[in-house]
């Protein structure tokens, strides 16, 4: 953008040059700002924040011109020079942003060739068409990579191949937001799709209240086969029974203290539509966490103060798999410790009531408390998540000791029946060797 602005200001200045009457110029940081402010230049924005090498050109540009004008004797031509070069910067300014989509879709892909046409399909197809697509493929074995490239002739769409499959969907995340050159954006999801008006309602909500960080909505819940099975939000009817039901703009720091300080309640990536500045801001996705790396992600947006917007009408369509992965997550302790990890930021950083508080620690006891008394789960992990739970809560060791005891008193019954059973089958053999020794 700056070589564009260069351009475009070159028609009223040489860019290179440097020199009046044969000097050097030489100017006053506060005479530039004063020049590159004058009341005379009409339609000026406000200072940038992020563009400052362009505002840096424009500065210079403008004080040299001024002491050029100064040198020949024409100091009357100096406001008008002045005053088109500001409008020649602007232009280039207000023509880059326009080349920019307004949203970038990300749409992060492993192994889901037979989702994958249906869901690029979905985002091609919304009725809000200003949006680049990045797809990105982290070393898919099966079709992925052809499917993708039968995409690479259409203007909008943008094609990233992994060399080695990185080992996390939030490594992608992080990815594609490096690439995305919108103000907005889409992760979606590539086993999913989404309703044609998706980006119209997401979009216009973004718009329409500048202090939302995100914008979201509800979901369909959809199997492999492609059939519906309810709304995506259906385990959440415990914090609120019709809450998800229809529209809201909420605060950040209160939804995380009544509602995300629960669970994730934003179910599903492909719902949602976020400012990118604000990802950045967070630090974008943990990619150290398997499971919870998405509702950490919401949370740290909702937590910078900034509002959540939902829209109620369901315009996304998530897919929902088989449990093998849930279910091992448990086993093996990974889905608790990250949920106390998660769990624990929200609540440093906000104070819910104790109503709330209570059942948060009540729902977290029965994820952890298993995992802790479970010795297939190495000893330096049942500690860490232990240490996490009493940060937490308070009562954390109360709350361990009977399940403990009950786990005790099985672990020496289960003993005790095995040793029954081996003394037992130790006399049977005994009485049977005796009477064998008494037949011969």
């Amino acid at each position: 953008m700056q070589d564009l602005a260069c351009d475009r200001a070159h028609e009223f200045y040489p860019c290179g040059n440097h020199q009046a009457g044969g000097e050097h110029v030489h100017y006053d940081e506060n005479q530039l700002r004063e020049y590159a402010g004058a009341d005379h230049v009409q339609g000026r924005p406000g200072e940038p924040t992020t563009d400052s090498m362009v505002y840096l050109l424009l500065c210079v540009l403008a004080w040299t011109a001024s002491q050029e004008d100064s040198a020949a004797g024409d100091r009357a031509r100096a406001p008008g020079q002045l005053a088109n070069m500001v409008r020649a910067v602007i232009t280039a300014r207000a023509g880059s942003e326009e080349t920019m989509p307004k949203v970038s879709v990300v749409i992060p892909s492993y192994n889901h060739a037979r989702f994958l046409r249906q869901r690029i399909e979905s985002v091609l197809g919304q009725t809000y068409q200003d949006f680049e697509v990045i797809l990105l493929d982290d070393c898919s074995t099966d079709e992925s990579r052809s499917i993708m490239s039968e995409y690479a002739g259409d203007p909008r769409i943008r094609i990233e191949f992994n060399e080695k499959n990185s080992g996390s969907s939030f490594k992608q995340w992080n990815k594609g937001v490096r690439l995305a050159s919108g103000k907005y954006v889409w992760i979606a999801e590539s086993d999913d799709y989404a309703d044609a008006r998706l980006l119209e309602r997401l979009v216009g909500r973004l718009d329409a209240e500048p202090t939302a960080v995100l914008a979201y909505c509800r979901s369909w819940r959809v199997s492999g086969k492609g059939e519906t099975a309810g709304f995506a939000d259906y385990y959440h009817s415990d914090l609120h029974p019709s809450r998800w039901a229809a529209d809201f703009c909420a605060d950040g720091l209160e939804e995380c203290g009544k509602y995300i300080v629960h669970r994730n309640t934003i179910s599903n990536a492909s719902s949602v539509v976020f400012r990118k500045a604000i990802y950045e801001r967070v630090g974008g996705a943990d990619e150290g966490l398997r499971l919870c790396g998405d509702w950490k992600l919401w949370a740290l947006m909702a937590l910078t103060g900034g509002a959540i917007s939902y829209v109620g009408e369901p315009l996304n369509y998530f897919r929902f798999h088989d449990a093998s992965v849930s279910e091992k997550s448990l086993r093996n302790g990974v889905w608790a410790a990250e949920t106390l990890q998660v769990t624990g930021l929200i609540l440093h950083r906000v104070t819910p009531e104790r109503a709330t508080l209570t059942k948060v620690r009540d729902g977290l006891s029965h994820l952890w408390i298993p995992v802790v008394l479970n010795r297939r789960i190495p000893v330096r992990l049942r500690r860490a998540i232990l240490k996490n739970a009493m940060t937490i809560d308070p009562h954390a060791l109360r709350r361990l000791l009977r399940p403990a005891l009950v786990a005790l008193r099985m672990t020496l019954s289960r003993r005790y029946h095995s040793l029954r059973v081996r003394s037992s089958k130790s006399s049977a053999e005994e009485m049977h060797s005796q009477e064998k020794s008494k037949s011969l």
